[in-house]
């Protein structure tokens, strides 16, 4: 038996990553889809983060969807964990793994092994960074760490106060180390113009509005996530949230939230555009033809 196969989805929110791996899996007759994506693992948040549906699956299976509450953190090793664990018991079905999602750092986490520094959570200190702005917080980590600090989304509050407490306890985020995944590699990137992503992206804002996002956030809440855990989970929620709370009005809502998720969008594909595995495709046709030459059936 050969070595071991592993096809990878990549590309920015709203590019048709998802369409795209159902397609690959249908065809090849053996994949099976393990999502990458930092917000489809939990529970409850469907709309809000495009979680693809039992009829848009098409009986394909999906793992690493709905798998931890909303109200608890569900870490990148945690992830790591449960996708590498996932990834072997497709394999030992004999069927063909498939990671799909735009969560650059999930994607690495798994493909590259990075190993993950073990500190845990530090309380008192997270209670006390939580109280500032992330600007302060992406600044404080440029004092402590520089080279963390250039590497991070300084728009994510939640990376950065992590990253401060890794910095606190061992004195900086330590380098990365590495074990990668034992396999063949088959990276396909979806690429769309700025102009055709922002039509996309507010095309399917429209679209999640009309399916009750906003109810969705309502139901959330009422079970028991708070309006602080929304503003971690950043774009849909923390502007849907701060609409509920009559934080902003509604055309400002739509307004700064698409410019949000396209801002966001550019920092994923800057992640995506470092690693040089990847192979942007055009259309259909040629990640089909690429795919089925990776399988060996050319």
């Amino acid at each position: 038996m050969g070595r071991k196969k592993l096809i990878v989805v990549v590309g920015p929110t709203a590019s048709g990553k998802s369409d795209l791996a159902v397609e690959l899996a249908l065809q090849l007759g053996s994949g099976q889809i393990i999502s990458a994506d930092s917000r489809q693992v939990y529970k409850g948040m469907d709309i809000g983060t495009g979680k693809i549906t039992k009829r848009e699956m098409k009986g394909i299976p999906h793992l690493l969807l709905d798998v931890a509450s909303p109200k608890r953190v569900f870490t990148v090793a945690n992830y790591q964990k449960r996708t590498e664990r996932e990834i072997q018991r497709v394999w030992s079905k004999n069927k063909l793994p498939i990671l799909c999602g735009g969560t650059g750092l999930y994607i690495r986490a798994v493909v590259d092994g990075i190993v993950l520094p073990e500190v845990k959570p530090n309380p008192a200190l997270r209670k006390y960074l939580e109280k500032m702005h992330r600007d302060k917080l992406y600044a404080l980590l440029k004092k402590k760490d520089p080279t963390r600090a250039r590497s991070i989304d300084p728009k994510n509050p939640h990376r950065l106060v992590r990253a401060l407490e890794i910095a606190e306890e061992l004195g900086r985020v330590p380098p990365l180390s590495f074990a990668p995944l034992d396999a063949d590699i088959l990276f396909l990137g979806i690429k769309k113009e700025t102009g055709e992503l922002k039509k996309l992206i507010q095309v399917r804002l429209k679209k999640r509005l009309r399916s009750g996002m906003l109810k969705e956030i309502e139901r959330l809440h009422k079970n028991g996530v708070s309006w602080k855990r929304m503003e971690e989970f950043g774009l849909e929620y923390r502007y849907g949230a701060r609409l509920l709370q009559g934080k902003i009005k509604r055309e400002e809502f739509e307004e700064k939230l698409t410019k949000e998720i396209l801002d966001y969008s550019k920092r994923q594909m800057t992640w995506f555009k470092r690693d040089p595995r990847i192979h942007w495709i055009s259309d259909r046709q040629e990640a089909m033809k690429l795919t089925q030459k990776f399988v060996g059936r050319v």
